[in-house]
């Protein structure tokens, strides 16, 4: 449920942030205090509201306890904190384009925008801090804070994203064996399984030499993931037919907000799937070991 959260929340604001590129929503050269007050308005209700929302639609259903932490770092290969990290990356941008929209002076961005994913995420933390079931985990916390420090750190040394945070997701085999905790069918899987996700970051080779001839959307990518799990930790109950075990990936990508198009319907699909890994010819090497080539990863 707090998964299906972090996702909702990255797709509301990313819808809100793609209607900029029709022509009515061009950004403000100034201050357009309209603008920066209903985008204020809505965050804080679609946030207030969406938090309570989960709080009553979840958490009420477990005993409650007094504020603790609890130590998750050692579970599904770390595979949950990257999901942290994207999502605080993504959301926070997301925050601070939308206050660029409004014409808010790039400090101010940084400040109540890109920070935004942070903040959403920690009251999550605290959520959890008060229920018995769970607790605050202070690695989730740490993987929040570095996608918004990736976000923020990118925009004070070169006043742009030359790396971008990516996602990409292939089914596997043991969805079949949870169903309930991995996904009962692509859609929750896709959301679930950590067994079939990859997360990338994503350089754009020709933002570090803008005057060379490299095509301006061509990107290295450099992946993570991790297989063999069952449950969150490594137990005589894993019951996967083998040990669970990290990888490694280097790739292609494109960055498709970089592709040239005088339509802004194209602009606004590129920029919505832009998150997602482009499928491309892939080297793996795994802590099994092994080194792969993948003619095509997903």
């Amino acid at each position: 449920m707090k998964k299906l959260f972090f996702y909702f929340l990255f797709i509301f604001f990313s819808l809100s942030n793609l209607a900029q590129t029709s022509t009515f929503y061009k950004k403000s050269d100034t201050l357009n205090v309209h603008r920066r007050n209903a985008i204020i308005l809505s965050e804080s209700i679609f946030a207030v509201g969406t938090v309570l929302a989960i709080n009553q639609l979840w958490y009420k259903n477990y005993p409650r306890s007094g504020f603790h932490f609890t130590n998750d770092n050692n579970q599904w290969k770390q595979m949950d904190k990257v999901g942290h990290f994207m999502t605080s990356y993504y959301v926070g941008k997301v925050g601070m384009e939308l206050l660029n929209w409004a014409g808010v002076s790039k400090k101010n961005q940084l400040i109540y925008g890109a920070t935004f994913g942070f903040a959403g995420l920690t009251i999550m933390e605290i959520l959890d801090g008060f229920s018995e079931e769970w607790g605050a985990s202070s690695g989730d916390i740490l993987a929040n804070a570095a996608g918004t420090g990736l976000l923020i750190g990118q925009e004070l040394l070169w006043d742009e994203q030359r790396i971008a945070v990516k996602y990409s997701f292939h089914q596997t085999g043991f969805a079949k064996q949870r169903p309930t905790t991995f996904g009962e069918n692509f859609l929750q899987q896709a959301i679930k399984d950590y067994n079939g996700q990859t997360y990338w970051l994503s350089a754009n080779i020709w933002s570090f030499n803008k005057e060379s001839t490299f095509p301006k959307w061509l990107n290295l990518a450099i992946g993570y993931g991790a297989e063999g799990m069952l449950y969150g930790e490594n137990s005589p109950s894993n019951l996967a037919p083998q040990a669970p075990y990290r990888q490694f990936y280097l790739s292609l990508d494109l960055d498709l907000t970089k592709v040239k198009t005088n339509s802004e319907f194209l602009k606004y699909i590129f920029s919505a799937v832009n998150f997602i890994k482009i499928p491309a010819p892939t080297f793996e090497i795994n802590t099994k070991g092994r080194i792969k080539f993948h003619y095509l990863y997903f």
